[in-house]
């Protein structure tokens, strides 16, 4: 089984509010990655946040550790619930193709986007080492933890990804 995470625990300084809930075509962007990983996934959570409709798990095993803090929690949730892989999906990506999730999942192993490595296919097995890892090092790129598992970097058209509020704008208008 797969278990789809959203990553939503970031600041949004960037973007200036809460993206995660930013509208696009009259629907949250959170919405927009629920519509596109929801045929993929056997189950979904949100990470970092709450959101209505979706089961919410804080960043582990503290805050403020950037994406791996929601990769964690992803990994912990699904190894205690059955799950063997987490599809982690960064909150801000609302027009992901099915062909790149199929390729993520399909891996036989550890994947990620080179482009936007937070866009990746996890074995949930992973739990207890990633959490080593953060107790280990001070590295909070997803990069690195992808290096330290030896994950394969895919290399495929990255999706849209909106880290400004002028990034949805041109979008919108498109």
């Amino acid at each position: 089984m797969i278990l789809g995470a959203i990553l939503a625990g970031g600041q949004s300084s960037r973007f200036g509010s809460d993206k995660a809930i930013a509208l696009l075509e009259g629907r949250t962007l959170i919405e927009h990655v629920v519509g596109a990983i929801s045929g993929e996934v056997d189950g979904m959570i949100v990470c970092g946040r709450a959101y209505p409709g979706l089961q919410a798990v804080p960043d582990r095993p503290r805050s403020a550790l950037g994406p791996l803090g929601g990769i964690d929690a992803a990994l912990r949730y699904a190894a205690d619930n059955g799950f063997a892989k987490v599809l982690t999906v960064p909150c801000d990506t609302p027009y992901i193709g099915s062909d790149l999730l199929a390729a993520l999942i399909s891996a036989p192993a550890s994947a990620y986007l080179a482009s936007l490595p937070v866009l990746a296919c996890w074995p949930s097995n992973l739990a207890d080492r990633l959490d080593a890892y953060l107790d280990q090092t001070a590295d909070r790129s997803v990069r690195g933890w992808a290096r330290t598992v030896s994950a394969t970097a895919l290399d495929h058209p990255a999706p849209v990804n909106l880290n400004s509020r002028n990034d949805l704008d041109v979008l919108s208008r498109r």
